[in-house]
């Protein structure tokens, strides 16, 4: 669980869309939104951010839990149909622990999002 964090993006409106749609299947929505920034997360609270600025290097690295495997692969399929870059296609990562399962998409920024389940299959 991350309790939040964020990550500056070149064009929030555009960045709007593609959270919409990559988060939706962990959960998220767009819970608020004012001036140059919006918070996803699952309701009530938001704890993924976005804000207007030009994004710096190095990129951001977020990783969001899901509760299944399943989860992070439609994590994945939606995030890259949302215009994101695949970045490590779903799948264990044992170097991490053996029952870890991650799959990361670079973001329109190049932000590397990662959707990570640690249960066993």
């Amino acid at each position: 669980m991350i309790d939040h964090t964020g990550v500056t993006v070149g064009d929030v409106d555009r960045s709007k869309v593609f959270y919409a749609a990559a988060l939706a299947p962990l959960g998220y929505t767009m819970i608020m939104a004012f001036g140059d920034a919006a918070g996803f997360g699952v309701p009530p609270k938001p704890d993924f951010w976005i804000g207007a600025g030009k994004p710096g290097a190095p990129k951001s690295h977020v990783a969001f839990r899901a509760d299944t495997r399943a989860q992070v692969d439609a994590f994945h399929r939606a995030a890259l149909l949302a215009g994101g870059r695949d970045n490590g296609a779903p799948g264990v990562r044992a170097h991490y622990h053996p029952n870890y399962y991650g799959a990361f998409v670079l973001d329109p920024d190049g932000h590397n999002i990662e959707a990570v389940c640690h249960s066993p299959a």
